[in-house]
């Protein structure tokens, strides 16, 4: 008993685990699910107001920037949250909170770039290790 309360609380575990497996899975569906449903959603189809928004960020063809963004947040998060094409869907969602971070937010406040900078650094682990063991990628492999 007190050798697996000591692994608990000073070991470390492998992304092989069940443990970590399951925590990535309840990360990757939090962050997709919070992305599509809290961003992408209001920014599908975009509004004029974001579109001009993108345009004075300084976008060419701000409309249809303004889609991309909207489909990433939306489209990317679902498919994030499913762990359906994870590492592209978070890739694509990392790329929006980048501009989130440099672009939209720069010379903000960091507290302004923070839930950016959240989202870009809960993402980060699915680019480089995709969707673990509790999703759609692994059915399709």
């Amino acid at each position: 008993m007190m050798q697996h309360m000591k692994q608990w609380i000073f070991g470390g575990t492998t992304l092989a685990s069940v443990p970590a497996d399951a925590a990535m899975t309840v990360l990757r569906v939090v962050t997709g699910g919070c992305m599509a449903y809290l961003h992408g959603l209001g920014k599908v189809p975009p509004s004029e107001g974001f579109i001009g928004y993108v345009g004075k960020l300084g976008f060419p063809m701000p409309e249809f920037f303004a889609w991309c963004a909207g489909i990433s947040e939306l489209i990317c998060g679902i498919f994030l949250a499913l762990g359906f094409a994870t590492r592209t869907s978070a890739a694509f969602i990392l790329f929006t909170m980048c501009v989130a971070i440099f672009i939209a937010k720069s010379g903000e406040p960091l507290a302004e770039r923070e839930m950016a900078i959240l989202y870009a650094a809960a993402l980060i682990p699915f680019v480089v290790s995709g969707s673990g063991r509790y999703a759609i990628d692994r059915l399709i492999k």
